[in-house]
């Protein structure tokens, strides 16, 4: 059986196949697509969204203890989240076979940072294996259940944003998807509750197990030596491999699949029948430093390919800089004329109003991850801090203790509320810190692709669930000053806010408007401009909305505002910042 298939959906039907009982994730991109198509074997696997991706972890750990297949999804700085229960599980081993799969993000498409988590992977003492396309990416994700069982751990598939997203042919052999058998659990307290006189015991294993594994990814089948010119030979790994094939398609390679731990003995092999070592990996020089610290000499190049994702032109300058037989690539140059065109906040965004209001009330916003990081840019310009999930209480609690004067204001939407945002909004009670909270309410975990949370009602599989109210959250912890207010009455937010930011307690606001692409909103209105009262005084383009165009031109630089009406949502932000009322909604 053949399927057309990306890497993402590729491990999602090698997890069915090779027997997976549940799946635990947190969206983010690029991994998200796993979880969304394990959801579609839910017969065969048990597949939820949880809160946040330490839990995730945690729960495929538990069905890892009870002897079931278990996977796990999340993008690289996920991995920090669950880094905590991973780095002690590795110690306290694997019962069912158990993958993590870890999607980088080099050149970072979506992400805040561009870490290389090979590190975490060796750091954790965990094996290592890294596809280079869908194909691999299926294969290696049914052995690494088998590998798990066999040396007892968690193993982490790392997959990259380019490898996620690009389909190639993927042969699924004889495909049956079916959940394997639990293995027998047996209560072990010695194996499975490290405290320090068990746990000293499992360092010496864990020790010993990585020497065993060295000697296996030795022989591994994902290891292989392409022969070819021995004047320089490569070593590369996953998508780097396939711009190293398309370059320097003559020369001896050495492709490695399975990178921790470092086959040794195959790479000094490798080394032995080539006059020089070249070493093409993305992002880190993972690699490039255990070879050398071999005694290996690698070849020096002043190319850089160890920052941002590698293209086939950053390795055609490399064969530029070391044969000399092909043109340098120059930089690709911009016309700076253009204006740039960054991401914005889409028409009938109920967090464009929030931002509004913020910027005009002079406050200093810690934001979050999400969306709404779009309201630090112009013309909103209404967030000054994004560090993490859950980060802006911290960074707001922090401000205040260190003697920041002036309004205060932490944003974070509802997906990452509920993900870290809960210890955050208690931590600042608690210390007697009184920050305001913004929570922009727009019921879905909307920049991953509308996934569901627990405040949407529903499960990954479509199932029907408990609602959890935010504001009862807050009360629960003792917030007294608990506000709900619709986003998209600015007047009203004007007014919650200032209150709430002037005052000498801890406020949680919760800013709600759903998100009008999710909740299929995006033609629920339509608003237009009388241009016998448009006045051309530009205050509605502060708002910053798509749908709003330039017009006529009336006087020098001042222009009449005209609304587009496909992107219009009706959401009459607009309307409410025009002194003239010269916008009205009309459907």
């Amino acid at each position: 059986m053949k399927k057309f298939l990306s890497a993402n959906e590729a491990v999602a039907h090698a997890a069915a196949q090779a027997g997976c009982r549940v799946a635990s994730a947190y969206p983010g991109t690029p991994s998200t697509e796993i979880l969304e198509n394990i959801a579609k074997f839910k017969d065969t696997v048990k597949c939820e969204w949880a809160v946040n991706e330490k839990v995730a972890m945690e729960t495929a750990i538990g069905a890892s203890m009870a002897g079931g297949r278990a996977l796990t999804a999340m993008k690289h700085v996920g991995l920090n989240v669950a880094m905590d229960p991973l780095m002690t599980f590795t110690y306290v081993g694997a019962t069912g076979g158990m993958v993590i799969v870890s999607a980088d993000d080099p050149g970072m498409h979506s992400s805040q940072n561009e870490q290389d988590n090979r590190n975490l992977a060796k750091f954790a003492r965990a094996p290592l294996l890294e596809p280079s396309d869908s194909q691999e990416a299926y294969d290696m994700t049914v052995a690494a259940f088998e590998i798990s069982e066999k040396f007892k751990v968690p193993v982490i598939i790392r997959l990259t944003t380019r490898t996620s997203h690009s389909s190639s042919i993927v042969d699924l052999g004889e495909f049956s998807p079916a959940p394997r058998e639990l293995i027998p659990y047996e209560r072990n307290i010695r194996q499975r509750l490290p405290v320090p006189m068990f746990a000293r015991g499992h360092r010496l294993l864990a020790q010993q197990r990585t020497a065993d594994m060295e000697a296996a990814s030795n022989d591994s089948q994902f290891n292989r030596v392409e022969k070819g010119r021995t004047d320089l030979g490569f070593v590369t790994s996953a998508v780097a491999y396939q711009y190293v094939k398309e370059v320097f398609p003559e020369f001896s390679i050495l492709k490695l699949g399975w990178t921790n731990p470092l086959p040794k003995r195959l790479v000094a092999e490798f080394a032995k029948t080539v006059d020089k070592v070249a070493v093409v990996e993305e992002l880190d020089p993972f690699l490039e430093d255990q070879i050398k610290a071999m005694g290996i000499k690698v070849v020096r190049h002043e190319t850089e390919l160890n920052m941002f994702e590698l293209n086939a032109d950053r390795l055609q300058n490399l064969r530029h800089e070391l044969i000399g037989d092909v043109a340098e690539v120059k930089p690709h140059e911009t016309d700076a004329s253009l204006p740039t065109r960054p991401p914005v906040l889409c028409a009938g965004c109920g967090h464009r109003g929030v931002f509004y209001v913020l910027h005009k009330l002079g406050a200093t916003v810690t934001g979050d991850i999400g969306c709404y990081t779009l309201g630090a840019f112009p013309p909103l310009n209404a967030m000054d801090t994004t560090i993490c999930m859950g980060a802006s209480i911290g960074n707001a609690a922090g401000m205040k203790k260190a003697g920041l004067k002036g309004r205060i204001c932490a944003v974070l939407g509802d997906s990452t509320f509920f993900h870290s945002g809960m210890t955050g909004i208690l931590s600042a009670l608690y210390n007697g810190t009184p920050v305001t909270t913004v929570v922009l309410d727009n019921r879905i975990t909307a920049m991953t692709g509308h996934q569901d949370n627990p405040g949407t009602g529903k499960t990954l599989s479509g199932e029907v669930a408990p609602v959890t109210e935010i504001g009862e959250i807050a009360k629960a912890m003792g917030y007294k000053k608990v506000v709900k207010v619709s986003a998209d009455d600015l007047v009203q937010l004007e007014s919650v806010l200032k209150d709430a930011m002037d005052g000498d307690e801890g406020a949680l606001v919760i800013a709600y408007a759903p998100c009008r692409i999710a909740a299929k909103l995006t033609k629920e209105g339509l608003c237009e401009v009388d241009a016998d009262k448009c006045k051309a005084c530009g205050a509605c383009f502060k708002m910053g909305c798509p749908a709003m165009t330039r017009g006529k031109e009336i006087r020098p630089g001042a222009f009449q505002m005209v609304i587009d009406a496909n992107q219009c949502a009706g959401c009459i932000q607009c309307s409410q910042v025009c002194k003239f009322g010269a916008i009205k909604r009309v459907r």
